[in-house]
């Protein structure tokens, strides 16, 4: 560099609205989702007024339409969500993506993005009733000193905790149980059975699902004195195994950079390649905690953060009208977050599976996602229908001035995005 002239400050926001899925994948058959469409249901039922409660009309969502939400849909299911008319010409980078992993899990959604997507078979728990080995569930209450447990079975949390949310007050026995992705949830009170209590529990069950390929052990605490008022709380923690080496987030802590993660991203990826971690819960605290890890962001910073309440509260709830109110905030928080980008920042927008509130049971859904990419530096445009959802990390890599990752292709080119983002007067 000589003269006036400075390099930008390269960072970037990588946000997931956790289970936003833009129409089923070609393989959506094998896992029983063809046909499953998380965004485009959600717009007819709103188009069609069967999405009311506390909102009316057409979904609204005019940022998100112009960061290119619509046109990816588009692109995903072959025809425009209804409510719109693709005239909203977007000014952003937009596409969809297909996910490489098996499978439609929170950690293989994530790390795939990270540009590590997962080749094997996670372990499952798939039976619907005695779900969990009885020796696996003996052995976890010999370690942890307990009585035994409730429930073991493929259950809602919320279900659960209304069904035997009493009986575990009173016999002081943990509630676990599992769905169709590869977890272990354990559910207790957190006054009257402890939340580190849970938590040093969940640890111990941790290493007791490797020999199962569990991917996470969730723990899921909840408060209240009756079904009436049980209620989960925002203590969540999820005991994930360790990714790979080999992530976006391991290339660029390595190189000087920094990697915020914000909600359940640093579990998801068990702390790996994290420098600050910073908890959050709800949709309000987790944008604005965004915002201010943005803001007081340094150069090479990635915050990368999940947006679980679409997932947790609607999603998996099958809550229609919940999940458009949702979206509908959320399009207007991006506002100040948008408002934030320096000349070589980039926020991009992506989810890491499905979960269509419309659908049968309470399990994701194998769908495609958005990528959605904005930044006063980055050009605008289709970017098609991505092969894998690691071209984003493989994009990110280029765009921090990375050497190329593993898999992925990037839509960015790296020696546009030197031009693009390297030079400031």
């Amino acid at each position: 560099m000589t003269g006036n002239m400075k390099q930008m400050p390269r960072r970037v926001v990588l946000l997931v609205i956790d289970s936003l899925g833009l129409g089923s994948l070609p393989d959506a058959a094998r896992y029983g989702d063809e046909g499953a469409d998380t965004f485009g249901h959600i717009a007819e039922a709103c188009a069609g007024g069967r999405a009311e409660e506390g909102r009316s009309g057409p979904l609204a969502i005019p940022t998100l339409e112009r960061l290119g939400l619509v046109r990816a849909a588009a692109l995903a299911r072959g025809t425009l969500p209804a409510g719109f008319d693709g005239s909203v010409e977007p000014d952003a980078a937009w596409g969809c993506s297909a996910e490489r992993s098996r499978g439609k899990d929170t950690i293989s959604g994530h790390w795939e993005m990270a540009g590590q997507p997962v080749p094997f078979d996670w372990g499952y728990f798939e039976a619907l009733e005695e779900s969990m080995p009885a020796p696996l569930l003996e052995e976890l209450a010999r370690r942890a000193g307990l009585a035994g447990f409730l429930g073991n079975c493929h259950a809602s949390g919320t279900e659960i905790i209304e069904r035997l949310g009493e009986e575990h007050v009173r016999t002081g026995k943990p509630i676990v149980y599992t769905s169709a992705d590869s977890v272990l949830q354990i559910c207790a009170h957190e006054e009257a059975f402890g939340l580190e209590r849970l938590y040093d529990l969940c640890r111990i069950a941790r290493g007791l699902v490797d020999e199962y390929r569990i991917g996470r052990v969730i723990a899921r605490p909840f408060l209240g004195s009756t079904p009436a008022d049980f209620r989960r709380t925002a203590h969540r923690r999820d005991y994930a195994v360790p990714p790979p080496p080999g992530t976006l987030l391991d290339f660029l802590v390595h190189a000087g950079g920094e990697v915020i993660g914000v909600g359940k991203v640093p579990d998801i990826f068990a702390g790996r390649g994290i420098t600050r971690a910073v908890k959050a819960g709800g949709l309000e605290p987790l944008m604005r905690t965004t915002l201010e890890a943005f803001l007081a962001a340094p150069d090479r910073t990635l915050v990368f953060t999940n947006l679980v309440d679409f997932d947790q509260e609607y999603g998996h709830r099958r809550d229609v009208a919940g999940y458009a109110r949702a979206l509908e905030w959320l399009d207007g928080a991006l506002t100040p977050l948008l408002g934030a980008l320096g000349d070589g920042d980039l926020l991009v927008i992506t989810a890491d599976h499905g979960n269509d509130p419309t659908w049968t049971g309470w399990n994701h859904t194998r769908e495609y996602v958005p990528v959605l990419v904005k930044g006063p530096a980055m050009p605008t445009g289709a970017l098609g229908r991505r092969e894998t959802f690691a071209d984003i990390g493989q994009s990110l890599a280029a765009w921090f001035g990375l050497a190329p990752l593993a898999h992925g292709t990037s839509f960015i080119d790296p020696a546009t995005a030197a031009k693009r983002r390297g030079q400031a007067a």
